[in-house]
């Protein structure tokens, strides 16, 4: 019976070869070619988990041979054929397989790196699309989805012949409001001068709140908390009121069903 090790190799070299081209925030100092957006891709590991960057990091000062080494030591054979970036993406992907850092639960960043991870953590609807591709394996539809929400028109120019469809779906996700289904609410984005019992009293008019707890965002002048209230309708009241809102702080007001 082959060893756990021994199974992991395919998925390995496949999600080495596949950073080359994932859309996420890490940089290598080192020049890495585009890969072809025709190519299928197979992601193992989070490339914008900061675990993730920080081994990397490691990884990427080792000798090739100390590199191969290691993954020896760990039953895995690098293939000749692969080259000196591609086996320590393999390392990197080893261990961070049999680490606990890659397996923590994600927290929101205090800021997003992009217009894409925003709008992972701020849009439930287009979220769940992308999560819809990438449990299809449709990478890239991943990519091109990525570079639209990134760059916008000049995505939009490059794609739309042929991914029309898709884009036209992204963009109705990333205006799509979720169905809510809980009284309770996240919020940011008020203004910090409404104060705590301003803003719980602008909150009640729309109606009864049974629990309310709000603090002052560490970003930007402004107020982040929950809500929740007596009843569904008022939270959907609230969200239909209040989400998307422009009060000029720096940030839109989000008002989100949890």
């Amino acid at each position: 019976m082959p060893s756990p090790r021994s199974l992991l190799l395919p998925l390995l070299a496949t999600s080495a070869s596949a950073f080359l081209s994932a859309p996420g925030r890490i940089q290598p100092s080192v020049a890495i070619p585009r890969v072809s957006i025709t190519q299928p891709l197979q992601m193992a590991l989070d490339y914008n988990d900061p675990a993730v960057a920080e081994e990397f990091a490691k990884v990427q000062g080792m000798e090739y041979d100390d590199v191969v080494a290691e993954l020896a030591q760990s039953g895995v054979r690098a293939p000749v054929t692969m080259g000196d970036m591609e086996v320590k993406l393999m390392l990197v992907e080893l261990r961070m397989l049999g680490s606990s850092a890659s397996k923590k639960q994600k927290k929101r960043p205090d800021k997003f790196s992009s217009k894409f991870e925003e709008a992972l953590w701020t849009k439930p609807v287009f979220a769940a699309m992308y999560e819809d591709l990438k449990a299809k394996g449709d990478h890239n539809s991943m990519n091109v989805v990525a570079e639209y929400i990134n760059e916008g028109a000049d995505a939009k120019a490059r794609y739309y012949s042929s991914y029309g469809a898709l884009i036209d779906q992204a963009e109705a996700a990333l205006n799509a409001k979720p169905e809510v289904t809980s009284p309770k609410v996240k919020f940011s984005g008020f203004p910090s001068n409404m104060g705590e019992a301003g803003l719980q009293m602008t909150l009640q008019a729309l109606g009864e709140v049974v629990e309310f707890s709000c603090a002052m965002s560490d970003d930007f002048p402004v107020l982040v908390g929950e809500v929740t209230f007596a009843d569904v309708e008022s939270a959907k009241k609230a969200i239909d009121q209040y989400d998307g809102m422009d009060m000029g702080m720096g940030e839109k007001l989000q008002m989100v069903s949890v």
